[in-house]
């Protein structure tokens, strides 16, 4: 059966001849890899401190709109699974009323089987400003242009270092254990989360957990992270975030 080509290279045949790793090689291979993480550590560093001081006011008059539109905490902290399998906090912009997270009392029958499959919808109730029927408002104008992860940048990536910003997607302890086998896990876990990935900055709503494309998506990532790949990630994302496509 052939793949879509809009699969894009996640499903590219390859075929290669398996030899075993001579002692050079395989230290070779790791010595690449340490260099990777030394170049994506210093980029994380340098890119969050100059992103965070740019974008300084932006956040400020962010936090207060979304204030202004409900009191309280203009910011979403949640715990996600980081590196190692190790919990971590997140912090986003709230793009939801308060108490957001109490999914079963907030949502009806129908929506919360919907949010099971996939942990987000397409219309929520619970979003900012969300009027039915009305296809914009303040929590989804957030998301969609992705303002809402600004905060990950200077508390995530620059003070704490739980995150990068490429990786693949920071998840629900129970997210990742309904849509990843314990192998998996393992492996998702062998890097930091990002900001951006492959999953979101190639197919977004498009590659679902129910299809099984998102989990590959992110578990290639893993298997054929690099600095070029990384930088190709960043410009689609760049094109996603302008172009408005899907939603988290």
């Amino acid at each position: 059966m052939k793949r879509r080509q809009s699969d894009h290279y996640l499903f590219r045949k390859v075929v290669r001849f398996e030899m075993p790793l001579g002692k050079n090689m395989s230290s070779q291979r790791n010595g690449r890899k340490r260099g990777y993480r030394l170049i994506k550590s210093v980029f994380d560093f340098l890119f969050s401190l100059v992103f965070s001081v740019i974008l300084l006011i932006p956040m400020l008059i962010i936090a207060v709109v979304i204030v202004i539109k409900e009191p309280g905490n203009p910011l979403f902290i949640q715990q996600r699974i980081g590196l190692g399998g190790k919990p971590f906090k997140i912090y986003k912009f709230r793009t939801m009323v308060k108490n957001a997270d109490r999914v079963i009392e907030m949502l009806d029958r129908e929506s919360y089987a919907r949010y099971l499959d996939e942990f987000k919808l397409e219309e929520d109730p619970r979003l900012l400003g969300y009027v039915p029927g009305k296809k914009n408002c303040l929590g989804k104008m957030l998301r969609t242009t992705s303002l809402d992860e600004i905060p990950q940048v200077f508390f995530n990536v620059l003070l704490h270092h739980d995150m990068s910003v490429v990786g693949p997607r920071p998840i629900l302890k129970s997210e990742m254990e309904k849509n990843y086998t314990l192998e998996e896990q393992k492996k998702l876990v062998s890097v930091k989360p990002g900001i951006t990935g492959y999953w979101q900055a190639y197919a977004r709503n498009s590659a679902t957990y129910v299809s099984g494309r998102r989990q590959k998506m992110e578990l290639y990532y893993v298997t054929h992270c690099s600095v070029l790949f990384d930088l190709k990630i960043m410009f689609a994302t760049i094109g996603a975030v302008i172009s408005k496509r899907g939603a988290h």
